[in-house]
């Protein structure tokens, strides 16, 4: 990949101000990094480690993170990775395989591919589009004037060397914990769900199985029920990706050990996965993630948030790769406008299509995140579904938010009441979690 050190010499830097400067190189980070270079802007991104790196994450593409991946040139860099139809779910005694429904927008299959790889190769592609990509640096301090983000103070991750980047516009998508987000005032809003997973992978002769499954009955191995779901992705490359996932939306979330969570469900996985619960091919990681839209402000005088740190996570699934991309996708279009326009205004629009593309969704979403907090009810509204393929399909494509919008089908037509209802059922006063 051809990037640049952090230790350039201050001559090489002294007085140039970049048109865009992209705090993060991750899915949203990348993103932005190479619409605002193909648009033909001076683009530098900055991310703390050295490609490739370890994310936890599920590590499936379903089908709008693959359009938007296949929008940027790359599919057919993903067609070398393991392509999967559909979703397997697994509930009381009960397997059913749905798959991916036909779209006039999103392709009908997805892939799972280990996010040190994706990341790595969308990193390339920024670069290859013109973007400098400074890896092995951290933006540890954003300089301003006022409310203007005029750049960051850097620093070497090995040498501890220092010096500043500038820039006229600036992009956050430093991922879900956000310091260079908090910094300039972003806040998250705690009465909107967050959600808690942890995942690793075992070795599994079903490797290369055409479906993603979910676990949405999640029981330990004696059979007790326990809150949350769990998944198994198949990654193609002779191991499984295997995790649980816990919203905070469970009354008593944080007393809950995800490491155990994770031991159960090994322990509990089909017989035709054929793993060595005890035995897995690296050490589980966890994180959180705060979703549904939860962190703001996402826009200030010249800058942007994008991706985990706006809060851009699905809360139906905790998918936010898609999410990532697309907003990258949006705020470069906005500062190459702006920029072409000499004016900062295009960035006041940013808000108002976020709110138009996301702002209903996440809100049934959020709404929805509560009923799924409460694993008595959860138990009941899946055991109903799983007795319908028809019900189940409109869960997907409502899950996955796959709906076409000129389409008068059985999902949309539920959603469309869900939208309906949630316009008048108040949500909690915001909390802001600094």
């Amino acid at each position: 990949m051809e990037s640049k050190p952090a230790g350039l010499s201050q001559s090489e830097t002294e007085g140039q101000v970049h048109d865009l400067l992209v705090i993060g190189g991750g899915p949203a980070g990348s993103s932005t990094a190479y619409w605002a270079a193909k648009a033909g802007l001076d683009v530098v991104f900055v991310e703390k480690k050295v490609f490739p790196r370890d994310k936890t994450c599920g590590d499936g593409l379903t089908p709008r993170a693959v359009h938007q991946l296949e929008a940027m040139g790359l599919g057919a860099r993903l067609a070398s990775t393991h392509r999967f139809e559909g979703l397997r779910t697994v509930a009381h005694g009960r397997t059913m395989e749905l798959k991916w429904p036909d779209h006039p927008v999103f392709p009908s299959y997805g892939y799972v591919v280990k996010r040190s790889e994706l990341d790595t190769f969308v990193a390339e592609n920024a670069v290859s589009a013109g973007a400098t990509l400074l890896a092995g640096t951290a933006a540890t301090e954003p300089i301003m004037d006022g409310p203007l983000v005029l750049g960051t103070k850097l620093e070497d991750s090995v040498t501890a060397e220092t010096r500043e980047v500038r820039a006229r516009f600036v992009v956050i998508a430093d991922g879900a914990n956000s310091r260079f987000g908090r910094s300039v005032g972003t806040t998250r809003n705690r009465a909107m769900p967050q959600g808690m997973a942890i995942r690793t992978y075992y070795e599994s002769p079903r490797h290369d199985d055409p479906f993603i499954e979910s676990a949405l009955d999640f029981r330990d191995r004696s059979g007790n029920s326990l809150p949350g779901y769990g998944w198994i992705f198949p990654v193609g490359d002779g191991t499984i990706n295997v995790g649980v996932g816990l919203l905070s939306t469970f009354r008593d979330w944080k007393q809950v050990n995800t490491s155990h969570l994770m031991t159960e469900f090994a322990h509990a996985l089909p017989d035709y996965w054929e793993i060595d619960p005890e035995n897995p091919t690296q050490a589980p990681t966890g994180g959180r993630l705060p979703m549904g839209g939860s962190v703001g402000p996402k826009s200030g005088a010249n800058w942007l948030v994008v991706g985990d740190a706006a809060g851009s996570v699905n809360p139906f699934n905790g998918e936010g790769i898609d999410y990532a991309y697309e907003t990258g996708r949006i705020s470069a279009d906005l500062i190459a406008e702006a920029i072409e326009s000499r004016s900062r205004q295009p960035l006041e629009r940013y808000r108002q299509i976020l709110e138009a593309d996301y702002g209903q969704y996440f809100k049934v979403a959020r709404l929805f995140a509560k009923v799924i907090g409460r694993p008595a009810l959860m138990r009941e509204l899946t055991r109903v579904g799983m007795r319908s393929e028809t019900l189940m399909d409109w869960v997907l494509r409502i899950m996955a938010n796959l709906m076409d919008d000129d389409r008068t089908g059985g999902a949309e037509a539920v959603y469309r009441t869900a939208a309906a209802l949630s316009r008048v059922i108040p949500e909690p006063s915001a909390k802001s979690d600094l």
